[in-house]
């Protein structure tokens, strides 16, 4: 695949960004992408390695030496189709998927790995460029309705597969726009939403009826997602309706900090924080919007939504940002020999970082400081880890200045209340109880009703959305039709 040598002879080539300075004005996207001379060197570099590692690693089983070749060979029509077969996404997972493909990739075994993200990245670019992405509707329709409760990427690729298969798809978002949290958690400079829009109008030209502002159930009482919908349907009447139901809402229940002043003004979840921005950069009217111009900035969590927060904040104008990780810092390089080819633990430094952010491992926050219920700071202690336990140093307890604090600690599982509406079994972490078996997966207890994405496997990424959505529209398609021709 590619070119024999072709990881000799051809240093990894990164994506190149736009500078600090420009992007910092504005929230468009910055990356570069390859050109065609440089993405064919790159997919030059994919090896014969004999066992394609790559594509276990990815969850969607990408046909990665495939496309590699193709694109080597100037193909970008087959590398599209090919890039397609698997996945319905690529330009979503082609800009906010971390790679685990690259992780396993033969020659990351003591080298650079194969550019395969960017290489993904340039041949949708390219194909949406040519045309070449267009609408599949379903020659012949079966009769039989599906509801689709969430509009992320787990709910438009099986609605996506659902309809192909001829089936009537309704696809139902609470929000006022579709894409969940690819639309209201992942800023705009990390994923412009016009990619969003044109894949739902295919979805549309595909058959999906999309329904917006509609919450499914009921909010509960203690919700802190803002409540965007205009109308509610229940469980029951879903039920009546449609011969199968599919949740696929995302875990939007955020991990909390209850540490003394947790209740003082300026302290936010991420996703009151984000939400927010993006539906200002949408053009809509925000009375009261969350920000950080000239304040001094705590985000706690070292993850890819505190990375978010820290970007959006740059943007703000923050005066000052600090990242804390309760975890120790990690290695620049992982042990290869050891980790290969799973994902590595090791120091991720992200755009976000790179724009301005001063980062703090084994940090762990005590108590938050206030003065007329407003924040004004937190006290930590630094602490370390022995046997699997964490353990505070002693002597090293500080006080950090702080005028608004956000919390990415990641999420614990979707808001309980539709999974009780549809009287949905939960499983230990309190997500949907449904397993994975080719044919009966991703049904849950109650007839009729499946569930999938970060609904069923908790906080997980666009890629593992994407897959289950897929999986779940062929355990759907057997359902009612007692076989499927759609991939599993």
């Amino acid at each position: 695949m590619g070119k024999v040598t072709g990881f000799m002879e051809y240093a990894r080539l990164e994506e190149g960004y736009k500078p600090v300075a420009e992007r910092l004005k504005n929230y468009q996207e910055f990356v570069i992408g390859l050109d065609d001379g440089a993405a064919n060197k790159q997919a030059a570099r994919c090896m014969d390695c004999g066992t394609p590692f790559c594509t276990n690693g990815c969850p969607i089983n990408n046909i990665i030496p495939d496309f590699n070749d193709l694109v080597y060979r100037s193909d970008w029509k087959a590398a599209s189709e090919t890039l397609h077969s698997t996945n319905n996404f690529p330009e979503f997972t082609g800009r906010i998927c971390p790679a685990p493909c690259e992780a396993a990739c033969t020659v990351n075994v003591n080298g650079a790995a194969v550019g395969i993200k960017s290489i993904e990245h340039a041949i949708i670019d390219r194909a949406w460029e040519h045309g070449w992405v267009q609408p599949q509707p379903a020659a012949h329709k079966t009769g039989k309705t599906v509801a689709v409760v969430g509009s992320g990427p787990a709910g438009m690729a099986a609605a996506q597969q659902l309809a192909r298969a001829g089936h009537s798809v309704t696809l139902f978002e609470k929000n006022d726009r579709v894409g969940g949290l690819l639309r209201y958690g992942i800023p705009d400079f990390k994923m412009d939403k016009s990619h969003i829009d044109r894949r739902m109008e295919q979805l549309q030209q595909e058959g999906v009826t999309v329904r917006t502002g509609v919450l499914v159930g009921a909010w509960p009482k203690d919700s802190k997602v803002t409540n965007w919908s205009r109308e509610t349907i229940t469980a029951a009447q879903l039920q009546q309706d449609f011969d199968a139901v599919l949740l696929a809402g995302g875990a939007e229940q955020s991990r909390d900090l209850l540490v003394p002043g947790r209740d003082l003004d300026g302290i936010h979840f991420a996703m009151e924080f984000l939400p927010q921005q993006n539906k200002v950069n949408a053009g809509d009217s925000f009375v009261g919007q969350l920000r950080a111009d000239g304040k001094h900035v705590i985000v706690i969590g070292g993850g890819d939504t505190g990375s978010d927060c820290v970007g959006t904040s740059n943007r703000h104008g923050a005066a000052s940002i600090t990242q804390f990780e309760v975890m120790p810092e990690p290695p620049v390089e992982e042990n290869r020999p050891l980790t290969w080819p799973y994902w590595p633990i090791k120091l991720r430094t992200s755009s976000s970082h790179e724009e301005g952010c001063s980062r703090a491992f084994a940090v762990s926050t005590k108590e938050f400081i206030g003065e007329n219920g407003k924040v004004t700071g937190l006290k930590t202690v630094k602490v370390e880890w022995k046997d699997g336990k964490m353990g505070e140093v002693p002597g090293s307890e500080q006080i950090i200045k702080a005028d608004m604090v956000l919390l990415a600690m990641g999420f614990v599982n979707p808001v309980a209340s539709i999974l009780e509406a549809f009287g949905v079994e939960k499983d230990a972490r309190g997500n949907a109880k449904a397993g994975v078996d080719a044919n009966t997966g991703y049904a849950t207890n109650t007839p009729k009703v499946f569930a999938a994405g970060d609904m069923r496997r908790g906080q997980s990424l666009v890629v593992w959305a994407i897959r289950e959505g897929r999986q779940a529209a062929r355990a759907i398609d057997m359902f009612l039709m007692g076989s499927s021709n759609l991939p599993r």
